[in-house]
């Protein structure tokens, strides 16, 4: 008897040692790492890239935009080429070289002066890339700002800035910029100028929609009842979730700037000559058709490239940033 009572508590140890849970025991490894079951953080941007990089067309456009702008950048570099007159010197060769069709030397020929269109056609490059980067900046920093005062604060804002955008939107948007070269002149600066002041209406009218479906949001209510300041609320809550929409935009409006520009400077109201620009070498090219249509073809087709790339970015990049689309 006395034997069993003293074999009792150590039955009693066993049997709380197997009635212990398994997380709880002491006898697990302290070194054995802990592994978590949350799943790893997914924001709108990660999922936009991923989501983007399986977009094959998107891809591509992105790749050849990119080979443009090292080209463009790195001109000076291998391209070295005069655009001017021809010199003195020139000019005894000017005849022999004019207008030669493609070759090894001059994979796009050479124009009715001797110089070679590949290196008119990449020069030219800079200058549309330029105008469709710096018009569609200017475009879209004037966009945010009335489209933003018009949805935030409403009332006479919205009224007032609308409308505006109402009477920029009712005339011919050639035409508004052809006005406006012809009252202040031709010439790049002016070109981006005329370009980005008069593409703001659609932006505004993008950034705004976005903003009416945000600012009602609890969050926003959240920040405002904390006193927050309208500009800390805009740029710090709305901006970022409505940011989407607009560089949809920006993007497609890149190709309609450069395709802008090369109108303007084929009608003579754009970039002035000897600068090789896109539009420029297009009518210099047109007068030749039938018999040298390489003059016109090739800076043509580096327009049809480069628009077609921008709109097939600005595609994947909607498909990409639409949150409908986030995988579950």
């Amino acid at each position: 008897m006395e034997e069993n009572k003293n074999n009792l508590p150590e039955v009693n140890a066993i049997s709380k040692d197997a009635e212990q849970p398994e997380g709880n025991s002491t006898n697990r490894d302290s070194n054995e790492p802990e592994h978590s079951s949350s799943a790893p953080t997914r924001t709108l941007w990660g999922d936009a890239w991923r989501r983007l990089r399986s977009n094959k067309l998107a891809v591509i456009a992105s790749v050849w935009l990119l080979i443009i702008v090292v080209i463009a950048l790195t001109a000076d570099l291998w391209v070295p080429q005069h655009f001017g007159s021809p010199t003195e010197t020139d000019s005894s060769t000017m005849t022999s070289n004019s207008r030669l069709p493609p070759s090894w030397e001059h994979p796009f020929g050479t124009d009715t002066l001797g110089r070679d269109v590949f290196c008119r056609v990449i020069y030219g490059s800079r200058i549309s890339l330029s105008v469709g980067l710096l018009a569609t900046a200017i475009s879209t920093v004037i966009g945010l700002i009335m489209g933003a005062l018009a949805a935030y604060y409403g009332g006479i804002w919205d009224t007032i800035i609308m409308r505006l955008a109402d009477i920029f939107l009712a005339f011919p948007y050639m035409l508004f910029v052809i006005v406006m070269l012809a009252v202040f002149g031709g010439g790049i600066q002016n070109v981006f100028i005329a370009i980005g002041v008069l593409g703001w209406p659609s932006i505004a009218r993008v950034f705004r929609s976005s903003i009416l479906s945000i600012k009602e949001n609890d969050y926003v209510d959240a920040a405002r009842a904390m006193g927050a300041s309208d500009f800390r609320i805009i740029t710090r809550h709305i901006f970022p979730n409505s940011v989407a929409s607009v560089v949809v935009y920006a993007t497609m409006n890149i190709g309609g700037a450069i395709l802008t520009e090369a109108a303007l400077s084929y009608l003579g109201m754009g970039v002035t000559p000897p600068n090789p620009s896109w539009g420029i070498l297009i009518e210099d090219g047109q007068q030749y058709l039938s018999t040298q249509p390489w003059l016109m073809l090739m800076p043509g087709i580096a327009i049809l490239t480069t628009v077609l790339a921008f709109t097939l970015l600005g595609d994947g990049l909607r498909d990409a940033l639409d949150v409908k689309m986030k995988d579950a």
